[in-house]
């Protein structure tokens, strides 16, 4: 892999949470063209000096907030010293099942561990006894349910426990899964169950929800602000949230919030559409503002947002517009609904309309681009670059990073989310 390709590296993330469904963890997926950087030594020297450049010059540090940073380490990683500039308390170091667990390979983790590294192994489908001297080293054991029957998964859970670690389930596709799982002591959990979109179904829009909704059309129709204060009334809840967000540092108030009219006034009906748009995932995800699902709406948001910025630097109508369409397209996961019913109803410019039914348009390229983001897919996001030429690897990865710290942000700012 040469500096070119290097330069393509992109970043993806995987959310892991713990029994409560609360986000806990990230797994950090650096991916380029190259498939098998273990061979390459110059790649691999490459490869940690993006990852390590990325908690510097990207902010993932930051971006992660109390999340810590899962990082995959092949055997050739394992002994680069780039790997020792990763911040030791952001980050565990997922040590990969192509990984041999040689004299030289347990002595390395042994080191990285008296170093104040957290190891994890990953990919555990069985126990060989040659495993046995990493197992002791790591502090996470990351089990794969896929090739596993639900019998084999509780004899090697009963084989794991006497190790004391922590066990995370990792491909977790059902809610049977994640049902079986809790019964068996599994403490964190990974997978596309809770990571997909398209994995809540079937829910209804609550009253709150009802009224979020009816703000968010009174905001596109530009209505006054006693029409807007005359629809909070009804929902004390709902009042008592904006006022708490609004109050937020995120929010990037300096001064104290009492009322409805206030708040309005000092948010501005932009950043006012962007809290209830939040505050409808928030109140509908089960979750609260810990919820993947709102961290998932948030962070799609604001990267839409930025990468139409720096299509358009001058241009907030359509960065406003790509917010909106990057919190949208969410709302059927939320609600259960297909798009086109959620939008029918909603004063929607047809740039955004666009975007969320047919997902055409410039607005519908940058979803599409965002949405491989979410996966660190770098076919689907080089194909997708390709097609807004304008926009490159690093500045989709940098933009990544200030998405992820955005939405990071909210559940810093918000401590009580009951």
């Amino acid at each position: 892999m040469n500096t070119a390709s290097s330069n393509e590296l992109f970043l993806g993330r995987q959310p892991i949470l713990d029994r409560e469904q609360k986000l806990v963890a990230y797994e950090l997926l650096f991916r380029s063209g190259t498939q098998n950087v273990a061979n390459v030594t110059d790649g691999v020297t490459a490869t940690a000096t993006v990852i390590a450049n990325a908690f510097t010059e990207l902010g993932i540090g930051d971006a992660l907030g109390h999340c810590r940073g899962f990082i995959n380490v092949d055997e050739a990683f394992l002994f680069s010293d780039v790997l020792e500039l990763l911040p030791r308390e952001a980050v565990v170091l997922e040590i990969l099942e192509t990984v041999p667990p040689t004299p030289e390979v347990v002595a390395r983790c042994r080191e990285l561990k008296e170093a104040g590294f957290t190891l994890a192994l990953d990919d555990v489908i069985q126990i060989s006894p040659e495993f046995s001297e990493l197992l002791a080293l790591v502090e996470i054991i990351k089990v794969d349910l896929q090739p596993l029957q639900n019998g084999e998964l509780a004899t090697l859970t009963a084989r794991l426990k006497p190790l004391r670690k922590k066990l995370l389930a990792e491909k977790v596709d059902s809610r049977e899964q994640m049902e079986t799982c809790l019964q068996l002591g599994y403490e964190l959990f990974q997978g596309y169950y809770f990571a997909k979109p398209t994995i809540i179904a079937g829910k209804k829009l609550n009253h709150s929800q009802l009224a979020l909704m009816k703000l968010m059309s009174l905001l596109l129709s530009d209505a006054d602000t006693i029409e807007l204060e005359a629809a909070f009334k009804p929902e004390p809840g709902l009042t008592v949230n904006l006022l708490r967000m609004t109050n937020s540092v995120g929010c990037g108030c300096t001064v104290r919030i009492t009322s409805l009219r206030h708040a309005i006034t000092v948010l501005g009906r932009r950043q006012l559409q962007r809290w209830l748009q939040l505050l409808l995932y928030a109140s509908g995800s089960g979750g609260g503002m810990d919820s993947p699902l709102l961290q998932l709406a948030a962070t799609r948001g604001r990267l839409m947002e930025l990468l139409a910025t720096s299509l358009r630097k001058n241009d907030t109508t359509f960065a406003d517009e790509a917010f909106m369409v990057g919190i949208m397209s969410l709302m059927p996961a939320l609600v259960g609904l297909p798009i086109a019913d959620i939008v029918a109803p909603l004063s929607l410019p047809d740039i955004v309309r666009d975007a969320l039914i047919e997902e055409n348009g410039p607005l519908g390229d940058l979803l599409k681009i965002t949405a491989a983001a979410e996966y660190g897919d770098p076919d689907e996001m080089r194909e997708y670059l390709a097609v807004v030429s304008t926009l490159d690897a690093p500045t989709l990865n940098r933009c990544s990073a200030q998405a992820l710290a955005w939405a990071t942000s909210i559940n810093q700012d918000n401590p009580d989310h009951s």
